[in-house]
């Protein structure tokens, strides 16, 4: 059994390879630059936009696991080529190598995909897989914090200073990467309990995590006890701009994400949770964060 993965050099695709090896299943994964050998792993070069390496990474294969997408950028239109286009491309090579089962990495962005360009493509992109004759479904993580994550660690940043600003309403689910990516595999084998679904994964807190609870948390994680003063949607548009100045295209709080951090409920719904017979959350939120900051200090990240 081999599985097909994207975005296998990500954030999200290194804990899939974690899990793979752990799982002793071989994995076939897309990349854009040559990779170090690993166990398991066998690397076929090219990306989203080349059909030929498309047809090399899901030929022969058991499923396809589609993480590979833009995840944030100043340019809207980089969202539809990687989000929209880039997903249209991975299902056609799949409907052509003849690979019946599809797992498509969404967000929760994408139900209300009114409020950002990154949501919007996000809801496109599940339209084309719903659309196509493929055994799928659709996980829509929310917030993911784990080792090796780059947006989750500006607020662990902010912390060690003791100020974590945070939109002043609203909660928001959050998962562990590796829970995520454990629960993808889980979703490996079709069956009438997950095919044609879309799920919302979390870490089993009901409500979600209001956001100055979440940073007093991140605090607690890094040893620290932070001030959380909430911010109004024009103050983080300010910040917003200030970000830009300062760090240009590799700005993390964009315009578009401050429309999405700024809507009140980023919270799972129950009703769209996976089925506890193929999965549950393994990781608590607090001990994960403590993990997550442990690995950050080890890195030399803080």
């Amino acid at each position: 059994m081999t599985i097909a993965v994207t975005g296998a050099t990500g954030f999200v695709g290194q804990a899939m390879l974690d899990e793979a090896a752990r799982l002793g299943i071989p994995v076939r994964a897309l990349t854009r630059k040559p990779q170090k050998p690993r166990k398991g792993v066998e690397w076929v070069k090219g990306d989203l936009a080349s059909a030929k390496a498309l047809a090399a990474l899901v030929k022969g294969t058991e499923a396809v696991i589609h993480v590979a997408g833009v995840v944030n950028t100043p340019d809207p239109v980089q969202f539809e080529i990687g989000n929209v286009a880039g997903t249209l491309a991975v299902v056609e090579a799949t409907l052509k190598a003849g690979v019946p089962r599809f797992i498509q990495v969404s967000s929760l962005s994408a139900r209300e995909p009114g409020l950002s360009a990154y949501g919007k493509s996000k809801r496109r992109a599940e339209k084309i897989v719903k659309a196509s004759a493929l055994d799928w479904t659709i996980v829509r993580p929310p917030a993911i914090y784990g080792p090796r994550d780059t947006d989750m660690f500006e607020l662990f940043r902010a912390a060690r200073w003791g100020v974590v600003p945070v939109p002043e309403d609203g909660a928001a689910s959050m998962i562990h990467v590796a829970d995520l990516a454990s629960l993808l595999f889980a979703l490996v084998p079709s069956g009438e309990d997950v095919t044609y679904k879309v799920f919302e994964p979390d870490d089993g807190r009901k409500g979600g995590w209001p956001h100055k609870e979440m940073a007093r948390a991140i605090g607690e994680a890094v040893g620290r006890k932070v001030l959380t003063p909430g911010l109004s949607k024009p103050m983080l548009l300010r910040a917003a701009a200030l970000d830009a100045l300062f760090r240009g295209a590799k700005a993390k709080l964009t315009i578009d994400r401050v429309n999405y951090m700024s809507h009140p409920d980023w919270v799972c719904a129950r009703s769209k949770a996976p089925p506890k017979s193929r999965w549950t959350p393994r990781i608590d939120t607090r001990e994960g964060l403590k993990a997550t900051a442990t690995w950050y200090r080890e890195n030399k990240w803080l």
